[in-house]
């Protein structure tokens, strides 16, 4: 029985017995009955046995009460380990994963503090070796010789050797910094200026006057090595009508280009090209482009030869594959022969399958398909 249902019980019952209780306290008016003894012993007897029933009743829901409360324990009980079990294996998971998680950490910390001493370390030397650039170009002579430097490895790298040469001695005895042989044509000669001191000055200059005194300075630099190079590296017949100033710096073409269009056009008009290493690569590219060309057509008579000897073999090859086709033709036709004769052979395998050798008609059965197998059979 559940619970709810003996408490209700216990609440019917209480209520029963106190009514009776109050039935029997209530004063009544004597009423002259012969039988109310016997009715009134009835009634004690009545009562006696709900009074039995009631503590057997209370008695039951006691023990139902405990019996349940029990349960309810032990149910609390075991819920309560469960939770506590998988209480304990998430705080071990955790603290397992959390372990894990700190190892990574502290390995990625080892890896973050040797790398950033390596980015103090690169720090350090870019530092010295800006320092060493700024003494290098610092001086005029060494100014020259890395601007010379970085034209001929960019030289080096795209043309071949014999293609051409540097510090090489035209006929008016002056020596360009780098002659490249253009075939069939002249020399294109390449000259490498470094005009950092009057573009440095330029780009520091701190009021109107100290600009304008920079200005002036930049135009006559560069106006002189246009000019020089025009005079010098410009001889007709011998090099190219034009000539290439190379400015081994992205930053100073830029600049020369966006804030000085006369010194630009000046030097155009003295067919000289300023060129920054970028676009001196993308003429170099052309001149070794050229230089294939004219290979191709110092060995257009060996293709044409080659090419010759090729149409002959393209039309043996030809011959052989229409042979091949005639033969794979005859012997498409030799297998159909073939079949037609198995198909010959199997039906009349069926004829002689279907005789009654027990018969009088077998011999004459047999007769028509005994005969001369032709050629082709």
């Amino acid at each position: 029985m559940s619970d709810p249902l003996l408490l209700i019980l216990g609440l019917l019952v209480v209520a029963g017995l106190a009514a009776v209780i109050v039935l029997l306290l209530r004063p009544r008016a004597p009423v002259a009955d012969p039988d109310a003894a016997e009715r009134l012993v009835a009634l004690n007897a009545r009562l006696d046995g709900m009074a039995s029933w009631l503590q057997n009743a209370h008695g039951q829901l006691q023990l139902a009460v405990q019996t349940s409360q029990g349960q309810f324990q032990q149910t609390v009980n075991e819920r309560l380990d469960a939770v506590t079990a998988r209480l304990g294996e998430s705080l071990s998971a955790s603290t397992a994963t959390t372990a894990e998680h700190l190892q990574n950490l502290h390995a990625r910390l080892a890896v973050i503090d040797s790398a950033q001493k390596n980015i103090a370390e690169l720090a350090s030397q870019v530092t010295s070796h800006v320092g060493s650039l700024n003494n290098i170009l610092a001086n005029k002579q060494t100014r020259g010789a890395f601007g010379q430097g970085q034209l001929e490895a960019i030289v080096a790298d795209l043309l071949p050797k014999g293609a051409y040469e540097f510090q090489f001695t035209l006929t008016n005895k002056t020596r360009p910094d780098c002659v490249i042989f253009v075939p069939d044509s002249g020399h294109l000669i390449i000259d490498a200026k470094f005009p950092l001191e009057a573009m440095t000055a330029w780009r520091d200059a701190a009021t109107d006057d100290d600009r304008k005194l920079a200005v002036q300075r930049v135009r006559q630099d560069i106006a002189k090595h246009i000019a020089d190079i025009a005079e010098k590296y410009l001889i007709p017949g011998e090099t190219q009508d034009v000539a290439l100033m190379f400015i081994p710096s992205e930053s100073l073409y830029a600049d020369i280009y966006d804030s000085f269009d006369d010194i630009v056009q000046r030097a155009r008009r003295a067919r000289v090209m300023i060129v920054s290493p970028n676009m001196a690569v993308l003429a170099i590219q052309l001149v070794r482009q050229m230089r294939k060309d004219a290979q191709m057509r110092e060995a257009v008579d060996q293709i044409r030869f080659e090419i010759g000897h090729m149409m002959k073999d393209v039309g043996l090859l030809g011959d052989r594959v229409r042979k091949l086709q005639t033969h794979f033709g005859q012997t498409t036709k030799d297998m159909d022969d073939i079949l037609t004769s198995a198909g010959r052979i199997e039906k009349r395998a069926g004829r002689i399958e279907g005789l009654d050798f027990e018969g009088e008609t077998a011999a004459a059965a047999i007769a028509p398909a005994v005969r001369k197998l032709g050629a082709a059979e």
